[in-house]
């Protein structure tokens, strides 16, 4: 069976690199240290589909030392160590990590002892500033280089490229006619440009073959599934995920969790999202619901991937099957609307600050009555300013929780509120 199009393709050459000539291009630094064989540890920092992994399998192949590939989101120190090891046995190796951003801070020092010595070289890829997101220990032993988001003109060159080179489509009677669509479902990304093309010309199944923007639109429609972390794919999935959650389906919201994992999603945006439907679906219904995912968020920006899966797995499943209530979410909304309607009313005197004595003698506190000094802790007290008094905001939601709230809401304020 064949590999895909992007990887039967990878440059074999520095002259098939499509793009990055500020950095392989004649004389310039990158290309001076493939000739030299003189190669530092490197982060690679640029877009998807750019080069990052291409070059890195280059250059191993340039000076001849072994190739260690291991993925952040699915290896951790244990992963790590073993290509360690293996390199203080062996002989020096190449390790590269591909969106080494994703490692935590634990995995990150467990290279720098080997990155050090000399040990392995290592090659890290990643889409987010290292600056940000590479410990300083780490970064201070590596050279960084930006590669930039390619042309239209180099995408172009590509396809051009593969029609001529690729052993497959080489063989193949093809005519690109127009190339908008593709280019636009490749978003910059050469991997996804060719396997767009790819897909586009084995849907068709004959020849001549004649691609046009009408045959890849309807080829995408139809086929494609492309997990694209800030396209359209980006929210169809999240809010999938949200609804399955909020529908009380933990097997859908798992499938969408793993749908996100697997595309290369933040963690801390997953955990985000559940944090703020703990509060805005779910509620009083179960107030332990918040305290779980705040604990998921927070373990997930400690820990990373590939271990945050299991936490993140656990707090879906917890929210998924826990009782939903929006009564909090609801509540805020009509006393926002509340505000926008009746603006900034006058704070009822009995309930002011009065820290001073013209306060005092402005009547500030008077009346006031201290809940505590009453039987069961409550005094039937306005609270509300004078326009806009016995407004119902919150209503209980219909869960064993909050009917126990309106129980309580009902027996202390039955003549105002009508619980």
């Amino acid at each position: 069976m064949l590999p895909p199009l992007p990887e039967r393709l990878r440059p074999k050459t520095i002259a098939e690199f499509v793009g990055q000539q500020h950095l392989i291009g004649e004389g310039k630094v990158l290309r001076k240290l493939i000739e030299s064989g003189n190669i530092p540890s490197i982060i690679f920092w640029g877009p998807p589909g750019v080069g990052k992994t291409s070059l890195a399998r280059f250059i191993a192949e340039q000076i001849k030392l072994p190739f260690h590939q291991l993925s952040a989101i699915d290896s951790g120190v244990k992963e790590v160590r073993r290509v360690i090891d293996e390199a203080t046995t062996n002989g020096k190796a190449i390790l590269f990590i591909d969106e080494i951003h994703r490692f935590n801070k634990a995995q990150q020092d467990a290279l720098l002892g080997a990155v050090e010595k000399g040990i392995i070289i290592l090659f890290g890829a990643t889409t987010e500033n290292p600056s940000f997101e590479v410990i300083s220990a780490l970064l201070s032993r590596c050279q960084v280089y930006v590669l930039k988001p390619l042309e239209r003109e180099d995408l172009e060159k590509l396809i051009a490229h593969a029609l001529i080179h690729d052993e497959v489509l080489s063989k193949k009677k093809i005519e690109i006619k127009e190339t908008e669509a593709l280019l636009k479902y490749s978003g910059g990304d050469a991997r996804k440009l060719l396997n767009v093309l790819e897909l586009v010309v084995s849907s068709a199944n004959h020849e001549p073959l004649t691609v046009n923007n009408e045959l890849v639109e309807n080829t995408i429609q139809q086929k494609m599934a492309i997990y694209d972390k800030s396209g359209e794919q980006h929210y169809d999935i999240i809010s999938a995920f949200i609804k399955s959650i909020r529908g009380s389906d933990p097997n859908a919201a798992l499938y969408y969790l793993a749908r996100m994992i697997t595309g290369g999603e933040d963690p801390k945006f997953i955990a985000r999202r559940m944090l703020i439907l703990a509060s805005e679906d779910i509620g009083n219904a179960n107030p332990n619901a918040l305290l779980l995912a705040t604990s998921c968020f927070q373990a997930v920006t400690m820990i990373g991937y590939p271990e945050c899966q299991l936490i993140l797995s656990q707090t879906v499943i917890y929210l998924a099957t826990s009782p939903k209530s929006n009564s909090a979410t609801t509540a805020i909304g009509a006393a926002m609307q509340l505000v926008r309607e009746t603006g900034d009313l006058p704070v009822p005197l009995q309930i002011r600050n009065a820290p001073t004595k013209l306060m005092k003698d402005l009547n500030y506190g008077k009346d006031y009555k201290y809940a505590h000094s009453y039987e069961g802790n409550f005094v039937d007290l306005e609270f509300m300013p004078d326009k806009i008094k016995g407004a119902k905001l919150y209503d209980p939601a219909n869960n064993a929780r909050e009917a126990e709230t309106r129980k309580d809401l009902k027996k202390l304020w039955k003549e105002k509120y009508g619980y």
